[in-house]
């Protein structure tokens, strides 16, 4: 057979970037990489305090919404996931986190030799030059610029400040030898620019970038419909350009499927390859009977609490925050600092919901602004709002086909409080949250007519808690697990611990949908580790099989 390319990359998200980037060093190897959306380039990705236009509509945004959740009162959720190169890097608040060691020895302990903490840590240190450590936890060197904030907001303080009434300590570095505490959030900017993916790995070796190379083909606009499988091995794929145009045939030597937790499963099932009575019913022929496809979906439950506070270093549409907005775009044209550079959740925590347990079991993230509905319901008060969502929620949803049409969006359902302790664990976190948000240094700072909390102040018992939870948790955008790393399929493991897709040769699935488990935290970071590895372990079997 000839082959158009070495390496097909579906997918040009972070893992695709990373990917992209890694293989292509070889100057034998031809890795061709597809993207259904755009080139990820452009202010409106550069800017960081744009994400407030992306996020909440389909710009450089699939915007999926997710099947009525019971556990949400029947509610569809929204899922913002990134369609441009450099996937959900160029939309998202830029938090740099990894999560917890235990995360990581868990996926170790659970099948999956070479994943534990001490095997990953390596590669977040390979992939990172982080401005402000460089130490046993840190790397610097790396494509991805990981920095500190450049706002100046007086606000971080104020929060730091209030945890430290509450009694948490303060952690300079959320990704060290301790998580547990309040903190200020590094992101992967650079000199004030969203650092996505894309512009960490991919754009120097494109053609207009600084290191060209002429083995790296990158498309964008172009639909993958469905992976080609030959005699028990994926050989290419079947796409078309998005803008319209004839169906093309890419032959390719490996098929790495990097198109995320909800599509990359999606991806499969459309080929063929998942349950094998669930594709029969939307007219697919199964090739590969894959009952872990799609299934064990995880994300993070998140519950905002809002608060007016009358500071123009808060966000808000009134007439003095419009003229100060005026002023802060001078001021980034000018050095690329102030509001303009804000990630919204500069703060953070990490804490535990009760005293028995281990390790912190919920984040925080402390916004500059009034947040609710993921930015689709916008107020004109100034306010500050704090987000609290559940680290290692216990229930678990699935990814499906709607239909066999490849440009019907997958059938989401992330399972939100499934299992009933979810719930409680979130009504600990709210009440955990409240008590931080009133310690003096916070509460001084509010609306002196509204001190109230502005959507939840009536919810006092454990069950209007409840209600409350149901009634406006969303997702934290962390979604994962869906094609879940472990050497049994029939317990629904659907990639070995080299990432290779469990009965199809030639195909690897590398993305967050990999994750046995949903790591404590933002899962960028995580995921980027996880190319890097798997980058890694490609080169090595390519070795062994020369």
């Amino acid at each position: 057979m000839d082959f158009d390319t070495d390496v097909l990359i579906v997918g040009g998200g972070s893992a695709g970037c990373v990917l992209a980037a890694r293989l292509s060093e070889d100057p034998r190897c031809r890795v061709t990489l597809l993207e259904v959306g755009g080139d990820g380039r452009g202010w409106v990705v550069e800017t960081p305090a744009a994400t407030g236009l992306m996020l909440p509509r389909k710009l450089n945004n699939h915007a999926f919404e997710t099947v009525p959740q019971p556990g949400l009162g029947g509610r569809r959720g929204y899922q913002p996931r990134g369609r441009a190169l450099g996937g959900s890097s160029a939309i998202n608040g830029m938090i740099y986190i990894r999560g917890q060691r235990e995360d990581y020895d868990q996926w170790a302990a659970l099948g999956n030799p070479g994943w534990g903490y001490a095997d990953l840590l390596p590669y977040f240190r390979r992939s990172e030059h982080n401005e402000q450590f460089d130490d046993a936890f840190h790397g610097q060197g790396g494509p991805l610029n990981v920095a500190a904030l450049r706002t100046g907001n007086p606000f971080q303080r104020i929060f730091l400040d209030a945890g430290r009434e509450a009694g948490y300590p303060v952690r300079e570095d959320f990704n060290g030898a301790q998580q547990e505490g309040v903190g200020i959030f590094q992101v992967t900017q650079k000199n004030g620019e969203r650092w996505s993916a894309a512009r960490a790995y991919l754009f120097p070796h494109l053609a207009d970038g600084s290191r060209p190379r002429s083995n790296l083909t990158v498309r964008t606009g172009v639909r993958v419909r469905r992976l080609l499988v030959a005699q028990g091995r994926a050989v290419g794929a079947e796409c078309e350009p998005v803008a319209g145009g004839p169906v093309l045939r890419i032959r390719a030597r490996e098929v790495l499927l990097c198109a995320g937790a909800l599509q990359s499963p999606h991806l499969l099932m459309l080929s063929g390859i998942g349950p094998a009575a669930q594709l029969q019913a939307h007219g697919v022929t199964p090739v590969v009977d894959l009952a872990g496809v799609g299934e064990h979906l995880q994300d993070h439950p998140d519950f905002i609490l809002a608060y007016r506070a009358p500071s123009l270093d808060l966000m808000g549409l009134s007439p003095a925050g419009l003229w100060r907005l005026w002023r802060e775009i001078g001021r980034y044209r000018q050095a690329r600092v102030g509001a303009v550079t804000s990630n919204y959740a500069e703060a953070g925590a990490f804490l535990r919901s009760r005293p028995e347990v281990a390790t912190p079991d919920l984040q925080l993230h402390f916004i500059l602004g009034i947040a609710e509905d993921h930015a689709r319901k916008v107020h004109a008060a100034h306010g500050y709002s704090c987000h609290v969502c559940l680290l290692r929620p216990r229930s678990r949803g699935s990814v499906r086909l709607g239909s066999a049409d490849p440009t019907a969006a997958p059938r989401i359902d992330p399972g939100f409080y499934q299992d009933p302790r979810d719930l409680e664990d979130m009504v600990a976190g709210v009440r955990l949250t409240r008590r931080l948000m009133d310690m003096p240094a916070l509460r001084a700072r509010r609306h002196r007519r509204h001190q109230e909390e502005m959507f939840s102040a009536h919810a006092q018992s454990d069950e209007a808690l409840r209600e409350q939870l149901r009634a406006r948790s969303d997702s934290c955008y962390h979604p994962a697990g869906s094609c879940r790393m472990g050497p049994d399929p029939a317990r629904g493991d659907v990639v070995d611990a080299r990432l290779r897709v469990h009965g199809v040769d030639g195909l690897r699935v590398v993305d967050a949908s990999i994750m046995p488990t949903l790591v404590s935290g933002n899962t960028n970071a995580p995921v980027i580790a996880i190319a890097e590895k798997a980058a890694d372990l490609i080169r090595e079997d390519w070795a062994a099989r020369a």
